[in-house]
């Protein structure tokens, strides 16, 4: 298996981890991203330190509490593949969370970087802008989480839904450089969910000079690190492929280039 493939635990931990990524086990200096399925009245905290955490509900319902606010029974999909946008918990650091699942729940915890800029604060679905990216068997659903319009220290999360038989974060584009205006350096993480029983996606890791070169078969539940360099993903005919991205790095702004001898497919 590759080193950039984190799965998950087939079984959950005693608080319920499926998988956890550090910046100490990636290699890397800013993206956490943890995952957890809760049983129906299982409750789990964590302290924020010096990170922001933002709080995911993948699917069903919870009770979310920080030191000074709190939110009761939050949540609508029972599942990633209903394609509507999620509630999601912005959580500063210094502070912590604790999560009651009034269902079966499946929560992500992305991590980077905080300041204690800003406070604790409910984002639901209709703070997230929904758009289709791409044409034809490019095209895809993009949930806009935490963009770089919205208040944060560190993170920018995006959700992705991907047809079966499309590509995704294609044409193939990187940010790996610090050099804005062009280009911003970001560690990404994709965590990939597969609907259908069995299935899997093919991504593709790779740098303009072959020192990355990596094209992976990713099953349900899989985390693919992105340290450098393009990142396309393909969902084969068949499955259907959410996945969602937690992105950080020292500057918060998204500047990407695309793979010159692809870009030519925006004008398809």
């Amino acid at each position: 298996m590759s080193n950039l493939i984190v799965p998950s635990a087939k079984e959950p931990g005693f608080n319920g981890s499926r998988l956890v990524v550090t910046p100490q086990n990636a290699g890397w200096s800013y993206v956490g991203f943890e995952v957890y399925t809760l049983t129906e009245g299982q409750t789990f905290q964590k302290d924020s330190g010096g990170n922001e955490l933002c709080v995911i509900l993948l699917s069903g319902k919870a009770s979310v509490s920080t030191e000074k606010k709190s939110w009761e029974n939050i949540g609508k999909r029972m599942s990633v593949f209903e394609q509507i946008a999620p509630y999601a918990v912005y959580v500063p650091s210094s502070d912590y969370v604790n999560i009651t699942a009034n269902t079966s729940l499946e929560v992500a915890i992305c991590s980077a970087p905080g300041k204690g800029t800003y406070e604790a604060r409910l984002i639901s679905p209709d703070d997230i802008a929904v758009e289709i990216r791409g044409t034809g068997d490019m095209q895809r659903q993009i949930n806009n989480i935490l963009p770089e319009s919205a208040q944060a220290d560190s993170l920018l999360i995006v959700e992705v839904f991907t047809p079966n038989g499309n590509w995704s974060s294609y044409p193939p584009h990187k940010h790996d450089q610090n050099n804005l205006p062009n280009e911003t350096y970001l560690e990404e993480t994709y965590y990939h969910r597969i609907k259908q029983e069995g299935g899997f996606a093919i991504q593709r890791v790779y740098t303009d000079d072959d020192s990355l070169n990596e094209t992976m078969v990713v099953k349900d539940g899989d985390v693919v690190l992105v340290p450098k360099g393009y990142h396309p993903v393909s969902a084969p005919p068949g499955y259907d492929l959410y996945y969602l991205n937690t992105m950080a790095g020292p500057v918060r702004t998204w500047k990407f280039q695309d793979d010159k001898d692809h870009a030519w497919l925006k004008t398809k």
